[in-house]
């Protein structure tokens, strides 16, 4: 006798946008200081607004990490966001790296970031994501305070060896941490492809800028498993942005790692909305099970 199969969960990608300036990025932390900010033309109201066209056209809904700054100084888009139907996570206020700063400055910046957010979007702020993926084995310290604080869900992990971030040989699906408390949050990590024994990144920004169009859909069919698991998508307002002002003195890996690709970027990530289906993050964590749980100290 046959026995019925439950239906088998379809698979939802998390598509992630990083709301933050051209000069937020950290790369450029010793030309452009917090305090200059301001003297820079901003091009993140119009650059944001271009992607919500993009994504209302495609149907589909997104998570905005919200950088603190800029919600604080725009508040209308943070407002635009919540209308238009996406969700709202905090990218931190002030785009430092993590393990660059103490506990309490993390703290402080990231409940301010949460509080401000909040109120604009009038909708709890539950997911984050670090600047840079700066979550790293020095700075695990941040996942209790995310807790604490009353996250439920985090996307800063990387699981590579990077110069800035990474947490090498980490999971690379979904899972769940359990933090020094006791309290749980889950862990989206962002998408690598494991090819030949190694895990090569296919989650968007530079990488996918700086792949041909053809790998960066390989890798991310690949890390999928033929869709078989959820992956993360990310990009930056700024990285559709061909006519952004060029900041001088940075380093030449750094102007390589930015500006490289600028003017295909739209394009390709039109192409991806019609390769793969995307969601918000709870979206697509809603349509995987997490089977992996893992301490602090198994880092």
């Amino acid at each position: 006798m046959l026995t019925s199969q439950p239906p088998k969960k379809s698979v939802l990608h998390a598509m992630t946008i990083d709301v933050e300036d051209y000069y937020h990025v950290s790369a450029f932390n010793s030309v452009i200081k917090p305090d200059n900010w301001s003297d820079w033309p901003s091009r993140v109201e119009k650059n944001t607004h271009q992607l919500l066209d993009l994504f209302d056209t495609h149907a589909v809904k997104s998570t905005f990490f919200v950088l603190g700054w800029v919600a604080d100084k725009y508040p209308s888009l943070v407002k635009e966001l919540a209308n238009r139907g996406h969700e709202i996570a905090s990218h931190g206020w002030s785009h430092q790296l993590i393990y660059n700063q103490s506990p309490t400055e993390f703290k402080a910046e990231t409940a301010r970031s949460k509080d401000v957010i909040e109120e604009l979007a009038q909708t709890p702020v539950t997911g984050y994501r670090a600047a840079s993926y700066s979550i790293t084995k020095r700075s695990l310290w941040a996942l209790d305070i995310l807790a604490e604080l009353g996250f439920t869900w985090d996307s800063s992990i990387f699981p590579v060896h990077h110069d800035r971030y990474g947490i090498s040989g980490s999971p690379q699906s979904p899972y769940m941490i359990q933090t020094s408390s006791g309290q749980l949050i889950k862990e989206f990590p962002l998408t690598t492809a494991r090819v030949l024994g190694l895990a090569i990144p296919a989650a968007g920004g530079g990488y996918f800028r700086q792949y041909p169009y053809a790998l960066s859909k390989w890798l991310f069919q690949r890390a999928s498993q033929n869709s078989a698991k959820p992956l993360i998508f990310y990009l930056h307002p700024w990285e559709i942005d061909p006519e952004q002002p060029r900041v001088p003195g940075i380093s030449p890996l750094s102007k390589f790692r930015h500006y490289t690709n600028l003017q295909r970027c739209e394009t390709r990530l039109e192409q991806l909305l019609n390769d793969f289906q995307f969601g918000s993050v709870s979206q697509s964590l809603a349509s995987t099970d997490i089977e992996i749980e893992l301490n602090l100290h198994d880092f």
